[in-house]
């Protein structure tokens, strides 16, 4: 291994050592290392088959790309068998729990202003300002009146070789979210140079690099953050929630402490109206219900679950109707409490939810009517 070349086999085992299942990269490319002739459509020998079910996985093999990602210190070990070989690392996203923002920085002819943010109105003159993904991203972090995540070190942030950013995230509690392209406007996509990484997809570690240049890491974070509940909302909004998590992809995760549920509540936005007292407000008004809610993970029964989440959801409608939080977003928090303290109960946590925000949306809640 030459100076400076880096050691990806400890790279690999980094990651695998944290829950973030790799898989390997051809040499100085960003896509998967081919597998066996059986397994690649290119090759005369191809034989149609499931992907997920392939006998090559239970074998050890890297067919299939993301499918056949590890955690295995034995398997990594074998696929990077020399430290500084030139296969890159690759983590499947949606087995790791995490949601990746790829903001893409490409050149090219900007859409018009009603594709830019599919769903969101843009005006003439918010387009005029708009040339790659950062501002586009810019954009709807102001339109949703949230800084930009991109400035400020929100998160993990990793700058691509094409001057790009990924900017990892950890998802919420038993949600799944789905990936896509940002260019693809026949279908979901959060907005124009906007892709998303999560279940079904792949994304590669910092680190790696390829023919084009390396994988940064940029700002103090070196750990994802958990997704913001406002860029959920937006995620929820354009289609990208799954209604079932993929059941290859669930993980179980303990009921947090309260300084978790602390801190879940607290990424719940604030409101825009009714001075500057109104943002704190809400937050704490969302805390105190969201953590109610947590709080009957405590015991299997006996904690009145139902009649819980549906006052937390009827103050939420509240805060929705007075401008405190988008629904969606307000959904997304309810539903990832509600399953963290019953994570059995999701067909009557939606119904609950759904009827808890439609009363409550009855009346806008403000300060003044705390009691």
């Amino acid at each position: 291994m030459t100076p400076g070349t880096p050691n990806l086999q400890s790279l690999a085992l980094r990651h695998a050592a944290r829950g973030f299942p790799v898989f390997p990269l051809v040499p100085g490319g960003k896509t998967p290392l081919p597998g066996c002739p059986r397994c690649r459509r290119s090759s005369p020998a191809y034989e149609p088959h499931d992907s997920a079910q392939c006998p090559c996985l239970l074998q050890g093999r890297w067919c299939h790309g993301f499918y056949a990602a590890t955690l295995d210190p034995g398997l990594v070990r074998r696929w990077w068998p020399e430290p500084g070989a030139g296969r890159g690392v690759a983590i499947a996203t949606g087995p790791a729990r995490l949601v990746v923002l790829d903001v893409d920085r490409h050149p090219g002819t900007v859409p018009g202003a009603d594709r830019i943010l599919p769903g969101r109105p843009v005006t003439a003159a918010q387009a005029t300002g708009v040339r790659d993904g950062l501002d586009v991203l810019r954009l709807l972090a102001g339109l949703c009146g949230e800084p930009d995540p991109a400035q400020g070190a929100a998160t993990l942030t990793v700058r691509t070789p094409s001057n790009g950013l990924h900017l990892w995230f950890t998802a919420p509690a038993f949600t799944s979210w789905r990936s896509s392209a940002g260019g693809d406007h026949r279908g979901r996509s959060l907005g124009w140079q906007l892709d998303i990484r999560a279940s079904g997809g792949y994304i590669v570690a910092p680190g790696t690099t390829t023919a084009s240049g390396t994988y940064t890491v940029l700002g103090p974070h070196r750990h994802p953050q958990l997704l913001p509940t406002w860029l959920a909302g937006e995620l929820t909004r354009t289609g990208h929630l799954l209604d079932t998590p993929a059941r290859a992809e669930r993980t179980d995760r303990p009921v947090p402490n309260r300084a978790a549920a602390a801190a879940r509540a607290t990424a719940v936005p604030g409101g825009r109206r009714g001075g500057a007292g109104g943002g704190a407000w809400a937050r704490r008004t969302a805390d105190t219900v969201i953590g109610q809610v947590l709080d009957c993970g405590r015991a299997p029964e006996g904690t009145g679950w139902s009649a819980v989440v549906n006052r937390a959801a009827f103050t939420f409608g509240g805060l929705v109707a007075a401008g405190h939080i988008s629904e969606a977003a307000a959904h997304t928090a309810l539903l990832d409490a509600a399953l963290t303290a019953r994570p059995h109960r999701r067909s009557a946590a939606l119904g609950i939810i759904r009827s808890g925000l439609a009363a409550g949306a009855r009346r806008a809640l403000h300060p003044k009517d705390e009691r």
